[in-house]
Order: structure tokens, then sequence, then C-alpha cells
């Protein structure tokens, strides 16, 4: 696989001011930041996105996949983030992306969705939804369930230094240890889970193998950025919207939310999950 030239300008992930507390004394607190980052396709403005700014790369690249912008990850020649600006130009290899044909069309089509922090979808992707397949053989216990749960509970984020965002991980399916792959926190969960594409993309990984986790809710968007990414577990510690419900359905991903401690319910794919015991849902 071709990569393409990437710069490495990931920004802090907190800062520190001071507080007053409920004694009147000054504390100083860690708050999470947040940054314009405008992106530009072979030279035209494209979106600007408000993001944490620690995998501005990967973000873009993962946004224009799952916008289905672009195809594949070697039609980019370089993604080079530059703060001062707050600015990505992104470059494509045959420079002619302005000029496909109906590009504009597609760009124009806008789909306003409830997600926090980057909330709209280029183009008609549930006329896409249908051609999402996953391994035929693909499961998923209870045994990683609650090892991915665990694993994400312990996770060191900043969540628990700061507070104000929201984190995504990618994990393996394979064994009963449910390991995080990658963990990406940001302002919103929609740029989270653009990031683990993008790096999924550039790391040349499929997702038939992997389980995704989101601290946030199982909303239209979220669900049908995972399918597009190939994975069919969907976890969340929060709760879903009908519309999610309804794509999970259609795709055919497992989705499970309300994951905390021992606590859990599957709401779609229960063909694919296995109870302790080795109980399969008919």
């Amino acid at each position: 696989m071709q990569r393409p030239a990437l710069t490495n300008a990931a920004r802090p992930a907190t800062y520190e001011v001071d507080a007053i507390n409920e004694r009147g004394e000054v504390v100083p607190t860690p708050i999470a930041g947040e940054h314009p980052l405008t992106l530009y396709l072979d030279k035209r403005e494209l979106v600007t996105l408000m993001t944490l700014g620690g995998a501005p790369e990967a973000l873009a690249i993962g946004y224009l996949r799952n916008q289905r912008l672009l195809r594949s990850v070697e039609e980019l020649a370089a993604v080079q983030v530059d703060w001062e600006t707050d600015s990505v130009a992104i470059t494509t290899r045959s420079g002619d992306f302005w000029e496909r044909k109906g590009i504009e069309d597609k760009l124009g089509k806008r789909t306003v969705t409830s997600g926090c922090g980057q909330g709209t979808v280029f183009g008609d992707l549930m006329e896409e939804i249908d051609q999402v397949t996953f391994p035929a053989d693909a499961r998923l216990s209870e045994e990683v369930l609650y090892a991915v749960m665990d694993n994400v509970r312990k996770y060191e984020s900043i969540y628990k230094q700061a507070g104000a965002v929201h984190g995504c991980a990618l994990c393996a399916n394979s064994g009963e240890r449910g390991e995080i792959m990658m963990f990406v926190e940001d302002v919103g969960r929609h740029n989270a889970v653009d990031a683990i594409a993008g790096q999924m993309w550039l790391d040349g990984l499929t997702g038939g193998d992997k389980i995704f986790y989101t601290t946030g809710r199982l909303t239209s968007e979220m669900v049908i950025k995972c399918a597009q990414m190939g994975i069919p577990f969907l976890l969340s510690r929060s709760g879903l919207t009908q519309m999610g419900h309804e794509i999970a359905e259609r795709t055919g991903i497992t989705m499970i939310g309300r994951c905390q401690g021992k606590h859990y319910l599957l709401f779609t794919g229960k063909q694919r999950f296995s109870k302790t015991l080795g109980t399969q849902y008919a």
C-alpha cells in the first residue's frame, strides 16, 4: 500500500486553567482542548471540524472515508496539518477531485444528523447500506464483551482528567481479552470514530474481526460509520436512537448498549452473540 505523506501535528490534549472550588480556593484544573480544523481538498475548502487535535491527520482521512468522498487511502498523496492557520491541506494523487462527475451534487446533498461536534453526512449514504456485508462466522462472546468493558473502564483517558470529551475504541475480537488496539478521544464522538477509520486505512486494517466501542449514544450516523468500516460489533455505555436501531437491524450489526459494570442490553444481531455458557440466541 502506498501511504500518503503525513505531518505529525498532534496538539496537547489538555490545558491548565485556574478554577475556584466550593471553599473559595483557587484550584489549577485541566480542561480539554478544542480547535477548529479546516479541511482543504485539492486546494478547495471542504469543511471545518472542531477537534481536540490529538490525531488530526487520521481525522481528516477518516472523515473523507466515512463521507464516501474517497474510496481508498491510496488516492491520497499528502495530508499536511498547519496549526498556525488551523488547516489541513489534503492532496489527491490525481489532483482532480473537484472535476469528478457528480461530486458537486454529492457535496450539496447534506443530511443534518443528531451528532455533536460534527453532524452532517455528505451524499445519501443510506443508498449504500445494503452493500455492507460482514464475515459469516463473526461471533462475539459474553466473556469478550466484559473484557472490552473492563479494558475501557481502566484506560487512562483524557475524560478522567478533564471531562468534556467522547472516546472511541477499536478492540480485538480474539481470545477472551478484548484488547484495545486504538483509543481516540475528541470533542465529538464522530471525530473520534473518523480518526479510527482513518488510522485503520493507513494501517491496512479490516474490521471483520474487530469490536467498536463508543462512550456516546448510538445514532444513525454512528451505526452507518461502523458499518462502512466493516465492523460487525458496536458497543456503547450509552443508549441508542430509533434510527440507529433500524439501521443496525438492516445492516446486521450486533449492537449492545448501556454497557456498564456487568450490565448490558443486546438490541440487534443476537444471532452472533454467545452467553457465558456458550448459549447462542435464536
